[in-house]
């Protein structure tokens, strides 16, 4: 069937210039940001335009779940943390990854250093943020791991429920809190906290990285090949994209900020973060690494008597895409 599908694909592509612009609607994970700096680059440098595409980027936002809106059919493609997506197909979403631009995590713990933690060790007893909306899978697998409970008992943690800011962490409300590197670590920073003032904990040093920001599509649509020569385009542009991003990484940021409709983004924020950003899409292709798949399906698994996901996921992800999009 995969040899059926690329080579349809690969002739639908030919004759790809004789026809009408394709619409692809891609729903975001998160507002208008340099995360996702790939995108906006493809659009406004006319990467979508060259694969006969016409693009609506979808942002997210805080009451915005990227797969509901794909089950519904609001969106061809999203952005979503594997986790995430894993989590959702077990429930019975039938989605697949068909490309992952982002090669490594950014995910991190960022704690007060005179609470005196030094380590996952020094957790229990702990207040620690975490951001949920499926983006809690991460850190719940890595404390089962660890044996550490997250029912606020005495020897666990008590889990506040963390708004997508750094309030918590700076108002002394939690000893811990959830960042990422391109995004809220910097809004600590730009409170007045030195990093002298902080311990960190990136998920990729001990271990428990999952992989973030991937594409995902419905499995029912990639029985069509007409779906799947689009999305070969899609990706193809994309990391087109992503790769010129990496290059021009203040030109990036600017092109984020101007389709940013809320005016919320300021030019210092999105460069620091196209920089941060620009690490972790570095050594991708957009194809994803079996390896990297394996080490977040373990990790997934390794959750005790309450893991992220139960069992081992079968057909969550697709080759196909870019097999045909690299060649």
């Amino acid at each position: 069937m995969r040899t059926t599908i690329i080579a349809a694909a690969a002739a639908l592509t030919a004759a790809g210039a004789a026809h009408a612009q394709d619409d692809v609607a891609l729903q975001l994970k998160w507002v208008t940001q340099a995360q996702f700096a790939g995108y906006y680059v493809a659009e406004d440098q006319g990467f979508y335009d060259e694969e006969n595409l016409n693009v609506t980027i979808l942002p997210g936002g805080p009451d915005i779940a990227p797969p509901q809106v794909l089950a519904g059919g609001g969106a061809d493609v999203m952005v979503d943390w594997m986790p995430s997506a894993l989590s959702a197909r077990e429930k019975g979403l039938p989605i697949v990854n068909i490309a992952q631009p982002f090669k490594t995590s950014g995910l991190m713990l960022t704690c007060w250093k005179d609470t005196g933690i030094t380590g996952p060790e020094d957790f229990a007893g702990r207040t620690i943020g975490v951001w949920f909306f499926g983006n809690e899978y991460p850190f719940l697998s890595w404390m089962s791991q660890e044996g550490i409970p997250t029912d606020a008992s005495d020897d666990g943690i008590t889990v506040l429920k963390q708004g997508f800011n750094v309030d918590p962490l700076l108002q002394r409300q939690a000893d811990c809190i959830s960042t990422m590197t391109y995004n809220e670590f910097g809004q600590v920073l730009d409170a007045g906290v030195t990093e002298d003032e902080l311990v960190t904990f990136k998920y990729e040093d001990q271990g428990v990285a999952t992989l973030e920001d991937g594409l995902y599509v419905l499995e029912q649509n990639l029985e069509d090949p007409a779906f799947v020569d689009k999305m070969t385009r899609f990706v193809r542009a994309s990391m087109k994209g992503w790769k010129w991003a990496e290059e021009n990484p203040e030109e990036a940021a600017m092109i984020v900020l101007d389709n940013d409709e809320t005016g919320a983004q300021t030019e210092a924020h999105q460069v620091r973060m196209m920089g941060e950003i620009a690490k972790l899409t570095a050594g991708s292709n957009g194809a994803l690494d079996e390896a990297d798949y394996r080490r977040t399906v373990d990790t997934l698994l390794a959750g005790g008597s309450d893991p992220v996901i139960s069992a081992e996921p079968e057909g969550a992800w697709t080759s196909d895409i870019t097999d045909a999009a690299l060649n």
